[in-house]
């Protein structure tokens, strides 16, 4: 006995001593090389390939199990799909639903078709081989883009909400595509496996299932959470909420990318949304990193360097064919020209996500080990054309091409004291106040009717997406003294306009909120001034209601202070707690009026 513990002892010494020497070659080996590639604009994926490659059992043999860590460090692009599903508030996932389930269907439909046929008649693969290959090169690198567009704040421009809906349908046909992948397999163990249909029922009710669960489950927990303050039980809740959804979707023989992703929209939402976002980014870079560092320690560098013009000449034609057909898509749902080839452009790589279909593939059965390696080698070469293709597509992006329609960019606007960002019902007013006092304003809006009417009543309203710092930058906001944001947009919240205080220190921002969720979202910035945007609206019309029914002016003015101050010190105890429904007894409601009301002096309640 004594032996044996000895024994294991030992063994687990061992296995601490092999994970404590390889996390330290594979950390560092990662610094090095992300720091390199950072340094040198190629970006942080290829660094984390690179790395992996060069440490791995293929290059200097200084670390093994590549194919164990790559299991372990899947999660992290199933933490990537839960960031990218708290991105989607669900009015924004409905304004998208054209670009998301029309142009992005199109697209993966369209480059799959489109290289299943080019590997199938360029190479010697059986067509479900080919099927296997050429449905996954469809997919876009998300992780290399998405980080692009958000720190460059066009996340939320045209360009950016095009380039968005195309990966976020990219990332939803996961599910479809293992499942392709399965009904082709050759493998017997996969014979006893669901049939299509049924596994399209579990995915229904998995959602469903999901859904409700983060209403009457989720939403309370994360409530008491609040109440409690301990930051770090957001940080266990958010990862329980993300591994419980991936657990339940491996269970159905589903996506766990998937699951992660439905779980981040039901908290899209949230007022606990960027606390839990906040809590959970470091572990998905970490993951995601490791995951990248595994894909590199798998390729079998002697089979690419036994095929480098094969490898190369597919890179070539994988990122030529999805630029030309995803240009052209882009043009056939609206786009100009310029702004259409960058989408291309930009979208043209292959992405993380083939890694996943490929090993996929290689367990089913259609494709060979040799094969897995040479296109995820395809994949990563073409990954290496991205940062070079974004600098181009960039330039591109911003070519303003002449209009009919009279759009002109705000780089020709003249030197402004204020920008006013959306010029609707609520920017002319503010507009019009600035300007009755003699202040030069510059007025930016994205929507080409408006700026048509505007053009009508003799106001010069430039063309854009006022979120983007380079716009700003453009429109003279290193000058101004004021950025009001008049826009109707509940989306926009600290994360982008932190970018903006940052870049723009010496102008004050203010902001027209949606509702209460948004005001609460801003509260860590340094703002100038919120206003919610229909509430002296409907306190004005509130007044006007007593004034009506009777209620003497001093009755009216009472109860419209104690409501102001009931409001302000409401939304004080939501700010400090994070939660919409604390102190709700401050309300006014049935049984609950004011003194004055109860004692019959003016009301229905006496």
């Amino acid at each position: 006995m004594m032996v044996a513990i000895q024994a294991g002892a030992a063994a687990q010494a061992s296995a601490t001593d092999i994970l404590l020497s390889e996390g330290v070659i594979l950390l560092g080996a990662a610094v090095a090389f992300v720091l390199l590639f950072r340094r040198f604009g190629l970006g942080a994926v290829l660094g984390y390939l690179v790395a992996g490659a060069l440490v791995g059992p293929q290059g200097l043999g200084l670390v093994g199990g590549g194919e164990s860590k790559l299991a372990i460090a899947e999660i992290g692009i199933v933490l990537l799909l839960f960031l990218v599903g708290l991105e989607l508030h669900p009015t924004r996932l409905w304004r998208l639903k054209r670009d998301i389930f029309a142009l992005g269907l199109a697209q993966v439909v369209l480059c799959g078709l489109a290289l299943t046929g080019l590997i199938f008649f360029s190479t010697g693969f059986t067509w479900g081989a080919a099927i296997a290959l050429g449905l996954p090169l469809a997919l876009s690198s998300t992780a290399q883009v998405l980080p692009g567009l958000k720190s460059s704040g066009r996340i939320n421009s045209p360009f950016g909400e095009k380039a968005f809906s195309i990966l976020l349908f990219q990332d939803l046909s996961i599910v479809p595509l293992i499942t392709i992948v399965s009904a082709l397999s050759r493998n017997p163990a996969d014979a006893g496996g669901p049939p299509g249909w049924m596994m399209a029922g579990y995915t229904v009710a998995a959602i469903a299932g999901l859904v409700l669960a983060g209403r009457f489950i989720l939403r309370p927990l994360l409530r008491l959470v609040g109440g409690l303050g301990e930051r770090e039980l957001f940080v266990v809740v958010g990862l329980f909420t993300v591994l419980a959804a991936a657990a339940l979707m491996h269970a159905l023989h589903l996506s766990t990318a998937l699951g992660a992703f439905v779980a981040g929209v039901m908290l899209a939402d949230s007022p606990y949304r960027h606390e839990i976002e906040s809590d959970v980014e470091p572990f998905r870079s970490i993951l995601l990193g490791l995951f990248f560092l595994a894909v590199g320690m798998v390729l079998d560098l002697r089979t690419v360097a036994a095929n480098p013009l094969f490898v190369l000449t597919m890179a070539v034609m994988l990122v030529a064919t999805k630029a030309v057909l995803i240009s052209a898509l882009a043009r056939l749902f609206g786009m100009a020209w310029p702004q259409s080839i960058a989408l291309g452009l930009l979208l043209s790589q292959g992405g993380e996500f083939g890694f996943v279909l490929f090993a996929q593939a290689q367990s089913a059965y259609l494709i060979a080990p040799q094969a897995a390696s040479l296109f995820s080698a395809i994949v990563t070469f073409s990954m290496a054309t991205t940062p070079f293709l974004m600098l181009f597509a960039r330039r591109l992006e911003f070519a303003r091409p002449k209009s009919e329609k009279g759009l002109v960019d705000p780089e020709q606007a003249p030197q402004g004291s204020a920008i006013i960002v959306g010029y609707g019902r609520f920017g002319q007013t503010v507009a019009q106040l600035l300007m009755g006092h003699g202040f030069a304003v510059t007025l930016i809006d994205k929507k080409p009717a408006q700026i048509e009417v505007s053009s009508r009543f003799d106001m010069n309203v430039y063309y854009g997406d006022g979120t983007r710092i380079d716009l700003l930058r453009r429109a003279g906001a290193d000058e101004a003294r004021l950025i009001a944001f008049c826009i109707d947009d509940p989306t926009l919240d600290g994360r982008l306009l932190e970018p903006i205080a940052e870049a723009f220190p010496q102008a004050a921002l203010m902001l027209r909120a949606f509702d209460r969720r948004q005001l609460l979202a801003v509260q860590t910035l340094d703002l100038a001034g919120v206003v919610r945007e229909v509430y002296e609206s409907a306190v004005a019309m509130g007044v006007q209601s007593l004034q009506v029914l009777g209620v003497p002016d001093e009755q009216v003015e009472e109860v419209e202070r104690q409501y102001r101050a009931n409001d302000r010190e409401l939304l004080d105890l939501q700010i400090q707690h994070g939660d919409l429904l604390v102190a709700k007894d401050l309300m006014f409601r049935p049984g609950r009026a004011m003194r004055l009301v109860s004692r019959g002096e003016g009301g229905d309640e006496a």
